[in-house]
Order: structure tokens, then sequence, then C-alpha cells
């Protein structure tokens, strides 16, 4: 496994671990050890308008074993998940490892080219995993056309120092023209600000104190925090995409979460699929892989698996997208949805299927269950 970075310690922008994910790691006998990670756990998730607050979805209402959803830095589940994989003597991390080409061997990719430790290296392999995310360099030297939906949104993500006395639970403050998303982390708020695309690059050109004045207005509780935000060097523009590669594969090559799919930030979504994407891949391909038979039919089969569910979780970003964000970065909407269908939502089926599509998803996969590719 080659990794670009020296370490984990970077402000990923997913770090929300869904109901679906906690299962695998049940699945795998390792639960107890994952959740003894620090993070904060929300049985729902919640929004604070100018008008009150408003409960988005509610996870208690499912019959699942784990009606939650955990807010965990990315740096906390990549440690953890690359912890378990030391344990098997084949599994081995190169850190500081960037990806520079293909290898080839007529139509087939044979493996990587990489540099390290200022050298240039080559590693072969039987399957390359292109798991490198929304910029995905493997992608690009692959070839994978990319069919992009766009985004209309962006965000600003920082720190901010956490009181005792502030509330006690992530959440979203929606106010029209504004939103704001706050994830606890115990000793501070991870934030993110949300605002339309084709303005971000605008706001590192103006005075940081224009962000500070908003926030002070969001949250009043803040009482002058946002000082702590000293220069735009405080903080981070995250580039917000959907797009979806057509085919997922070359012959030797799979791309598999950001680099097959980029997941907008709608719903946190994102870390869910791609984890689901590799359960899915270890099922189909281990078998073949350890008979030495590994077929271009077999990476086929886990887009054919994975693609139904991709589609449509995109497809209720972009509704959610343009039906209610565009409108509240316009300031067109206070943030709620309308009457009808906040009612229709509070009847029990409607209430369940809400929820259960953010915690667990369209297609769910489970750990260590074979399926065979004939």
């Amino acid at each position: 496994m080659l990794e670009k970075h020296l370490d984990f310690r970077h402000d990923f922008r997913g770090d929300t671990i869904h109901s679906s994910t906690i299962q695998i790691m049940d699945d795998l006998g390792v639960v107890d050890d994952f959740l003894s990670r620090p993070h904060q756990r929300e049985t729902g998730n919640r929004a604070v308008t100018d008008d009150g607050e408003m409960l988005l979805a509610d996870y208690g209402v499912l019959n699942i074993k784990y009606p939650f959803i955990a807010y965990m830095p990315q740096w906390e589940l990549l440690d953890y998940v690359t912890s378990q994989a030391r344990k098997y003597d084949t599994f081995r991390l190169l850190m500081g490892a960037e990806v520079t080409g293909l290898l080839r061997d007529g139509d087939r990719v044979a493996g990587l080219r990489y540099r390290h430790d200022g050298a240039e290296h080559e590693v072969r392999a039987a399957l390359t995993v292109a798991a490198d995310g929304r910029h995905s360099r493997v992608r690009v030297a692959a070839g994978l056309e990319v069919r992009s939906f766009g985004a209309p949104m962006d965000l600003l993500w920082f720190r901010l120092s956490r009181k005792p006395s502030d509330p006690d639970r992530s959440f979203a403050r929606l106010s029209p023209g504004q939103m704001l998303a706050l994830i606890h982390r115990d000793s501070y708020w991870q934030t993110a600000y949300v605002v339309p695309k084709e303005a971000a690059g605008d706001w590192f050109r103006t005075d940081i104190k224009a962000l500070r004045e908003r926030l002070e207005r969001l949250l009043p509780w803040l009482d002058g925090r946002s000082a702590e935000l000293d220069s735009w060097d405080d903080v981070s523009r995250l580039d917000v995409r959907l797009d979806r590669v057509r085919r997922w594969y070359r012959p030797g090559l799979l791309a598999i979460g950001d680099a097959a799919h980029a997941m907008s930030v709608v719903g946190g979504v994102g870390v869910n699929l791609a984890v689901q994407d590799a359960v899915a891949a270890a099922n189909i391909l281990v078998g073949p892989l350890r008979r030495g038979r590994l077929r271009t039919r077999h990476l086929a089969a886990v887009q054919r698996r994975r693609l139904p569910a991709t589609v449509l979780t995109q497809r209720l970003q972009r509704t959610i997208q343009n039906r209610f964000l565009v409108p509240l970065l316009a300031g067109k909407t206070g943030g709620r949805p309308p009457k009808l269908l906040r009612a229709l939502f509070r009847i029990g089926p409607f209430q369940r299927a809400k929820a259960r599509l953010i915690a667990v998803g369209f297609r769910p996969e489970r750990a260590n269950r074979l399926t065979p590719v004939p």
C-alpha cells in the first residue's frame, strides 16, 4: 500500500462513520476495539434554523444493531485500519510514496512506478487498486473517463475551540444565504462554512473579519472565539465534487471510493461508500486472486455490484443540492423543508426510510461473505 503523505494527521473532510461501516467492524470481530477510538456518537442529525431546532434524521427508530453514527477524525480511522492490517505478514504500508505512473504488460496494468525518498521505484502486482481519492493520479494514468455532475458549493474548513457550556452534539446551523456544519470533537469544533462554488475563491481576497462576523451572528455563544481565525492561513478550501468514472476498471486495475466516484458532502456518505466498495471488492476478488485466475470480468463484477447504490446515492445528493442547498445559499429559504414534507417524514415508515438511507445506504455490504463469480 502506497501513501503519499508521511502520516495520516490531516484534516480530511470525511469524518462520518455510519452504521453500515460499524457493522462491518463487527463482522470482522473488532468493533469494540474500533469504538474505543476517540469519537462522538450521534443518534440523530439536527439542524438549528432561525426558527429553532429540527431533527433531520432519527437513527433511534431503526431496528439495527448500531442505531447511531460516529464522528471520528479520518486519521483515527486510517490509523486503526492500518494497525489491524499490520497484523498480517503480507501487508506493507509505505508512507511518503508518490505514484508517478503505471507499469503495463501489453494492454494490462502490471503495477506502479513511485517516488520514495527521492528515488524512483517500481512495484509489480496482479491487481492494482486505485484508492487515491477524487484527484486520483492512478485513474488519470489509466485513462478512466470521468463524468462530472457538478456541485454548487465548496467548504471553508477550520477549527474553533469548544467550551463545556457549548452545545453537546454535532449540528448544522442554517440561515437564509448561509449554512454552517459543526462537528463535535470534544476540545474543538471542526467547522465547515458552506459557500457557493463560484464565490469560494473570492473569500480569500477579503478581510478574514467578514467570516468572523458571520460566525458570531450565526453562533452568538461563540462570544468572540471567531478571533481564533487569525488569517486565511487558518482556513482551508475544500473542493466539493460529484462525479463518476464510466468504467471503474482496466485489465489489472480497479478504482474504488472517490477514485471511482467522488461524492458530494451531502449526507457525509463518502467514507462509507468507499468502505462498501472495498468490502465488495474483497468478497468478489479474493477467490480468483488466491487461485491466480483473476480476470477482467471479476473486476467488472465489482462495478456491477456497487454501481446501483452509487448512482442512487449521487442522484439523491444532486436532488438535495439543487432543491435545497442552492435556494438556501441564494437566500430564498430559511433552511426548513416545506411543511408538507416535514409532516410526511414524521410518519413512521417514511421516518425510518429516511434514517436508513443515511445510516445504512442503498446496498450495505457484509464482510467475510464471498460472492462467487461464474
